[in-house]
């Protein structure tokens, strides 16, 4: 079940950004909360080492007489040690499970969001896909969760570890000297304020670094996907290139951020150790006027160390916020992305559709109709062909059917319900695609078989590819169904891969098959093979064939002639040929080809 973090969020609720992702540790709260009430626990325990070291720094100066004096003094030298040493073992305990315990919250945690985000990137519409590139999303599972893990995991419990000691030191001083705390106090509003000021700089700084870093991922992504292209225009050092340009970019980018979190440590560490110097000055010489007692004083001077240390912490902390306020906001962006309408997992199949005037152009080229007013109707168990030139819409008009775009105008219907009613899941579990190009994925044989109906028995799949006629070729390797087909499907021919296409297909046994021009770029041996499984496969099965080979619908039930968006002849092939129009033209160029 998808978490309700994965349903759309037109308008995200304001929150701070880089606390947002923290509710997921709510559902570790047995392990996260203990360990979060241990961490204030060793905050405040650390508050003791200043307390006792002060108090023994400032002892000695007590042991002004002789004998028993003396003894006593040294007696509760002792005692004032061993306390501390048995606080500190203490800690040292307590922050053993602590750490073990936010470790085990927080990757929980993370990877509940990494299956959330992943979740909610496989739901979100094609569209979406073709405004990123693939290279730029993995970059920002990467790289932003690898930013909000260091924060969940040690930037937020230091925050926390340093503002209890902050907080927890300042109520010290001001037991220990009101006057001089006040004085030491002064300075504060001023580092604030600066933090506030550069703060924003470094949050600027920190966004545009992670973007130019994910840029550089999507050079690598690409340049590996099509490793093949590369090396056959010999473009190795252009992607080279590419990639170094990508990364003097980021370089830049980290370089200014570096620069404005150097110029705001800088200006922490000279004002903090400033205001420790000039609080030494002036608690000195109230401890010559007897205004504070030595162990006030050096309690006094450490818990200002304390304070000074936590200040110089913050910078460092805040930047890391600030990084991770960039990445939670480009994570929240895709979580706020809408996603696509499903329905339900185990809907109806549907066997029949038909399309009544339907239109269409494409978001990014708004000004091109790219579809218009396209009309035909499949029946059950009937074969339709669509043929015409490249860029009449034949691919966009499948692309409609699998519902990754909806028609501006006009209606589908599927069973004589429209898609809405019956819901994407449906439809799609409803149909098998054959493709031209076809995507193997990067595992065996029998996984890439058995990606049309998961789960499905080795039985099952060797059936399947057998229907096929890819069951010897399979077999004729050493490995057999349990050879990698490497990235894509590099490893085997077009042919090859064709043919384990259809058997994925025949594997999910589809009601509605759509073949997106499967034979056209084989040679003639492989497509003798593919062709009498294509055949088998369309048995029975209403199917829409995308074609240019004109040979390979001639017996289909109908053809529809597509040019420039619209079906300009419908008919036989037979019909189409005494029309001597556009479909005769073309069967004629064929033929003298």
């Amino acid at each position: 079940m998808v978490s309700y973090l994965c349903m759309s969020e037109a308008k995200p609720k304001k929150r701070i950004p880089a606390l947002y992702f923290y509710r997921y540790l709510t559902r570790y709260g047995s392990v996260f909360f203990p360990s979060l009430i241990a961490l204030f626990i060793t905050a405040g325990l650390s508050l003791a080492f200043p307390y006792f070291l002060g108090s023994l720094i400032g002892s000695p100066g007590k042991a002004m007489g002789e004998g028993d004096e003396i003894a006593q003094v040294t007696e509760n030298i002792n005692r004032v040690v061993l306390t501390l040493i048995g606080i500190l073992s203490l800690q040292a305990v307590i922050a053993y499970f602590r750490v073990r315990g936010f470790i085990k919250a927080g990757e929980s945690a993370l990877n509940d969001i990494r299956k959330d985000l992943f979740a909610k990137m496989i739901r979100l519409p094609i569209p979406f896909y073709q405004e990123h590139r693939s290279g730029e999303l993995s970059g920002r599972l990467s790289s932003d969760l690898g930013v909000l893990r260091d924060t969940l995991l040690t930037t937020v419990p230091q925050l926390v570890r340093q503002t209890v000691i902050l907080l927890g030191g300042l109520v010290f001083i001001f037991i220990c000297s009101v006057k001089l705390s006040l004085f030491m106090l002064g300075v504060i509003p001023v580092v604030l304020l600066a933090v506030a000021v550069i703060g924003k700089r470094i949050k600027g700084y920190s966004k545009a670094s992670q973007d130019e870093l994910a840029a550089s991922h999507v050079v690598v992504e690409e340049a590996v996907q099509g490793i093949q292209e590369v090396k056959a225009f010999g473009n190795e050092a252009y992607e080279e290139g590419r990639y170094q340009v990508a990364l003097e970019r980021f370089l830049q980018q980290t370089l200014k951020g570096a620069q404005a979190r150097a110029s705001f440590i800088s200006f922490i560490i000279f004002v903090m150790f400033g205001v420790i110097s000039v609080v030494a000055w002036f608690g000195a010489r109230m401890l010559a006027l007897g205004e504070i007692s030595s162990d006030q004083f050096s309690q006094f001077i450490l818990f200002s160390i304390f304070i000074g240390a936590s200040f110089m912490a913050f910078p460092e902390i805040m930047s890391q916020i600030q990084k991770a306020n960039g990445a939670t906001e480009r994570l929240r962006e895709i979580l706020s992305e809408e996603e696509e309408l499903l329905g339900e997992t185990h809907g109806p199949k549907v066997g029949s559709l038909s399309a009544h005037e339907i239109s269409f152009r494409y978001p990014s080229r708004p000004e091109t109709k790219v579809l218009e007013a396209v009309s035909f109707e499949a029946k059950r168990g009937q074969k339709l062909a669509f043929v015409g030139p490249s860029g009449a819409g034949k691919s966009t008009l499948f692309s409609l059917l699998l519902g990754f775009y909806h028609p501006e105008e006009g209606e589908l219907r599927f069973d004589g319900k429209l898609l809405s009613e019956l819901g994407l899941t449906s439809v799609r579990n409803s149909m098998a695609v054959v493709p031209q190009d076809v995507l193997l994925f990067g595992g065996s044989i029998m996984e890439n078989i058995a990606y049309g109906a998961p789960g499905a028995s080795e039985e099952e799949v060797m059936e399947a590819a057998k229907k096929a006629y890819a069951h010897d070729f399979i077999s004729d390797f050493p490995e057999g169904y349990e050879t990698l087909v490497g990235p894509r499907g590099v490893k085997l021919s077009g042919g090859q891969r064709q043919r384990v296409a259809i058997a994925r297909a025949v594997l999910a046994d589809p009601q509605i098959l759509l073949l997106d021009e499967a034979t056209s770029a084989l040679d003639s041996e492989s497509e003798v093979y593919v062709q009498k499984a294509l055949s088998e496969l369309m048995e029975g099965r209403t199917s829409l064939i995308i074609a240019h080979r004109l040979s390979t619908v001639k017996e289909v039930d109908q053809i529809h002639v597509l040019q420039e968006g619209r079906v300009v002849e419908s008919g036989t092939h037979s019909q189409l040929l005494a029309k001597q129009g556009v479909y005769a033209v073309l069967a004629e160029t064929q033929l003298l080809a």
